[in-house]
């Protein structure tokens, strides 16, 4: 008998193919380079070696700090929505205020435990505690800011309320009258008004939209609190 013929059309008499069969035609062109190095590009390496802060000197790091304490109260003084507070938070700011405050409400009598002013503990632990607490009350709002960032915010706020004592203590050496309280009402109301709005300027949009005044509030009693210690300030 003759054999039949295998078709090779025919699926179930073909043969196999190796799965790898037509890599053995491909060839590679030697002017293709299939070896190299992995460098990073000396312009990268320059901008790492430039934003590090470990080779600098101590003026430069001083200076770099105080250019940026200064553009915070910048912020603070010409209050406007921006994340620079909330970015580059530094409580630095925050302790120079804190004691110049403390430093301007000591009354120039000898016996200052008896006059009954305010002292220097006494002013720094009211700032201090009162923004921390103000600080928790946000974030049990459910606010999405951290612990440092409120109390840099609520820190550099201050800067209105120390430049309106250091008005009123100019103010008071012209000696007490109707007039003088006057002017230190006023002056006091416009930096009380602006403190709450440049820390509401920071802040509010961290809060959740229902619970913008619970949180706002505390911190209108807050700045409350130093204004009224500014204004019933008496040097003796």
């Amino acid at each position: 008998m003759a054999e039949a013929e295998e078709s090779p059309g025919d699926p179930g008499t073909a043969s196999p193919r190796p799965l790898f069969a037509g890599l053995s035609d491909i060839s590679i062109s030697q002017d293709i380079p299939v070896e190299g190095e992995i460098t990073i590009p000396i312009r990268s390496r320059i901008r790492e070696f430039d934003s590090s802060t470990l080779n600098e000197s101590v003026h430069s790091t001083i200076m770099r700090d105080l250019k940026a304490v200064g553009k915070k109260f910048m912020h603070v003084l010409y209050p406007r929505k921006s994340n620079t507070l909330l970015r580059d938070w530094d409580l630095w700011g925050p302790l120079i205020l804190c004691v110049t405050l403390a430093l301007m409400l000591q009354r120039d009598s000898a016996d200052s435990e008896k006059d009954g002013g305010p002292q220097f503990a006494e002013v720094f632990v009211i700032v201090w505690f009162g923004a921390v607490t103000i600080t928790l009350n946000s974030k049990l709002l459910g606010g999405n800011i951290s612990f440092f960032q409120s109390l840099c915010v609520l820190g550099y706020c201050i800067l209105p309320l120390t430049v309106a004592m250091l008005i009123c203590r100019l103010v008071l050496l012209a000696g007490p009258g109707p007039i003088n309280f006057m002017v230190r009402l006023f002056v006091v109301i416009v930096m009380f008004a602006w403190s709450i709005v440049a820390s509401t300027a920071f802040l509010a949009d961290s809060q959740p939209p229902n619970r913008r005044a619970l949180a706002v509030y505390p911190v209108f009693l807050f700045y409350f609190v130093i204004s009224w210690m500014i204004l019933t300030f008496t040097p003796q």
